[in-house]
């Protein structure tokens, strides 16, 4: 009997926190990845799914872990990366967060004018350099302009052996939508269209070519 393929999936937003009643986080519904979530354990995967805030149900034989932060996020993440053959990072993580975090909530006329802000750590990259053999990483590249040259050198710079170029310049598209227009970029130089298609669609064309 074949050892079942185990698949590790981000998605959704991170929330960066500023004070107990506001944080700084994005339009991010967690569609695309809980849709690859859903059809990879379709496929027959074992499938964990890091969740940042989502107002969705989680799939069916899918193992749900959520998680607010981008610190929360990296932890699950790299729990579970050992074991997995086959990540992928739709998650819309922020890349910034406060540097300071008020325990109580901020009065209107307490508010600072402007936030000090600090990077999060880059999920994808840490990742990259933890793979080993045997292991397939698939990145998403949310853009609006540039977004061939930009989500090419996403690619090359993190390391990854895909990444989904995800034109979200458009509305109804990308963010909050049941649609997504994707290219799939491949390290070894392939460009597929899956051209403008439900985020089911998407999924099933994404794990069609990056786990044939």
């Amino acid at each position: 009997m074949n050892k079942k393929i185990q698949c590790l999936v981000s998605a959704g937003p991170t929330r960066e926190w500023i004070d107990p009643v506001r944080f700084i986080s994005n339009p991010s519904s967690g569609k695309m990845g809980y849709a690859l979530a859903a059809e990879a354990a379709a496929r027959g995967f074992l499938v964990d799914l890091v969740s940042g805030p989502a107002h969705l149900s989680s799939p069916k034989g899918v193992r749900l872990h959520k998680v607010e932060t981008a610190i929360e996020m990296e932890e699950a993440m790299v729990s579970l990366f050992e074991g997995a053959q086959l990540i992928i990072m739709t998650a819309a993580v922020c890349d910034h967060r406060p540097e300071q975090c008020w325990q109580e909530k901020r009065k209107k006329a307490d508010f600072p004018s402007h936030l000090e802000l600090t990077e999060t750590k880059d999920i994808i990259q840490s990742l990259c350099e933890r793979r080993k053999k045997g292991q397939t990483i698939v990145g998403f590249a949310a853009e609006t302009e540039n977004i061939l040259g930009h989500s090419r050198e996403k690619l090359e710079k993190k390391g990854l052996d895909w990444i989904a170029m995800n034109d979200v310049s458009e509305k109804g598209l990308g963010f909050a939508s049941d649609y997504n227009d994707v290219t799939l970029l491949s390290r070894s130089g392939e460009t597929i269209p899956l051209g403008r298609e439900s985020k089911k669609k998407i999924a099933k064309g994404i794990l069609d070519h990056v786990w044939p």
